[in-house]
């Protein structure tokens, strides 16, 4: 079910270089985006960056991290805790992305985020997708598997609060996407896992976007057609003129 406000995330990634390059891009960013912008719009820069673009924060563009760390403090080496970035005015998180998985996060982990992130009043925003597609539909239940783990010990009422991204990893800056079609299906097949775990009409309700090589030329396409609520850009979040245009297509396909 399409949620009648759109979602869409630019995660920026190890980008760009410098401080003065992070606030230029963040500053051509908020002139085109509107403040009768019917969509929610989220800004996810590197860590460092977080303090300076939090102070010129356009009325519509939310912040957002890339991560973070399920313990508030301790002896976490090089980690962000939920508190540090709620302290900054974040309010989004993204978890469980497919570069953290490849560096060996696993489905606990991304569970106790999740539980983390609730616990400060961060959305998370959890990413789930198939590395491959096999003919015999495996890839589906390796979703179930990542679903089933991020709502463990969620509270109906919690799950509601929790932002799921599909991102079919072999789409990710591979210049590659998923079909509408495929969307679609995948959009069902969430909906219906989540409708086993607690019922329909909480199910309905979790607002579910997609990511994996999303583009001005494509995304009108995948909004309209495949039943997601927004976005998650990766490289074309870093072109201001084209992650308005993404922008956009999900205003026209309201």
């Amino acid at each position: 079910m399409k949620h009648t406000q759109a979602l869409v995330i630019g995660n920026w990634k190890l980008n760009p270089g410098t401080t003065a390059e992070a606030k230029l891009l963040y500053s051509q960013i908020r002139k085109k985006v509107s403040k009768n912008c019917l969509a929610t719009v989220v800004i996810a820069p590197p860590f460092l960056f977080i303090p300076e673009i939090a102070k010129t924060i356009h009325p519509k563009i939310a912040l957002g991290a890339q991560d973070m760390h399920y313990e508030e403090r301790g002896a976490v080496t090089g980690e962000i805790g939920g508190g540090q970035l709620a302290a900054f005015g974040v309010q989004y998180v993204l978890i469980g992305h497919s570069e953290r998985r490849a560096l060996g996060e696993t489905d606990t982990q991304v569970n106790k985020k999740v539980h983390a992130a609730l616990k400060r009043k961060l959305t998370p925003v959890v990413c789930i997708g198939e590395r491959t597609r096999d003919g015999q539909g495996q890839f589906y239940q390796d979703v179930a598997t990542q679903i089933k783990a991020l709502t463990t010990g969620l509270t109906a009422v919690q799950l509601q609060k929790v932002v799921i991204a599909y991102e079919p990893i072999w789409a990710i800056g591979t210049g590659l996407n998923a079909t509408a079609e495929n969307v679609k299906e995948m959009q069902l097949f969430i909906v219906s896992t989540l409708t086993k775990l607690f019922e329909r009409k909480v199910a309905e309700k979790i607002l579910l976007i997609y990511g994996g090589s999303v583009k001005d030329s494509n995304a009108r396409e995948l909004y309209t057609q495949g039943g997601m609520s927004g976005f998650l850009v990766g490289g074309a979040s870093l072109e201001a003129t084209e992650f308005a245009a993404i922008i956009h297509a999900t205003e026209l396909g309201n």
